[in-house]
């Protein structure tokens, strides 16, 4: 299953209001799973931002007392479809990515310890995106742009967002420490 979920098409379609919902069933699903561990369960990445574009995939947060115990749960993650990934780039992340049947992404879980410096970050710039409309546009429109070039290649898409997505967690960070 998890050479079908290394290549996908970038896509980005428009909002789908089916997004809150699949989040909200996913996220009991994790509760269960990761048990007393869990603090919160937030969702994140552009498919929580409702008046923007965005891969079809959700981003789920667990936010939690201990990461290393989120390894000891990944069979309970496997049972529901989860690839446990490991840290996949950010020093105390545990990540896990999951397919449907036709091995197409679905949901991408980033479990954080309680005080991680990523949770706050992930928080701030969902909450700011969706308080200000023109830099939500402008993140949307970059994000169809970059789906059109790189279709084939999600890297360069990543790769393209980077210098937006650090200039709104500047911006992020200041809204967030003034409200």
């Amino acid at each position: 299953m998890s050479r079908k979920l290394d290549f996908f098409k970038v896509e980005v379609v428009p909002h789908d209001p089916t997004w809150r919902g699949a989040f909200e069933t996913e996220s009991k699903q994790i509760a269960l799973a990761i048990t007393e561990n869990v603090v919160a369960i937030h969702h994140i990445g552009s498919t929580a931002i409702p008046q923007i574009h965005a891969k079809p995939i959700i981003d789920i947060l667990a936010e939690v007392k201990d990461i290393t115990k989120i390894d000891v749960k990944s069979s309970a993650l496997e049972a529901l479809g989860y690839e446990a990934m490991g840290e996949f780039g950010i020093s105390g992340r545990r990540f896990f990515r999951k397919g449907n049947e036709a091995g197409i992404r679905t949901h991408h879980l980033h479990g954080f310890e309680v005080n991680s410096a990523q949770i706050e970050r992930h928080l701030a710039f969902r909450d700011y995106i969706i308080s200000h409309p023109e830099d939500a546009q402008q993140y949307s429109e970059l994000k169809r742009e970059l789906a059109n070039k790189y279709h084939d290649n999600i890297q360069a898409y990543m790769d393209g967002k980077d210098w937006f997505i650090k200039a709104m967690d500047l911006k992020a960070a200041k809204w967030r420490a003034s409200h």
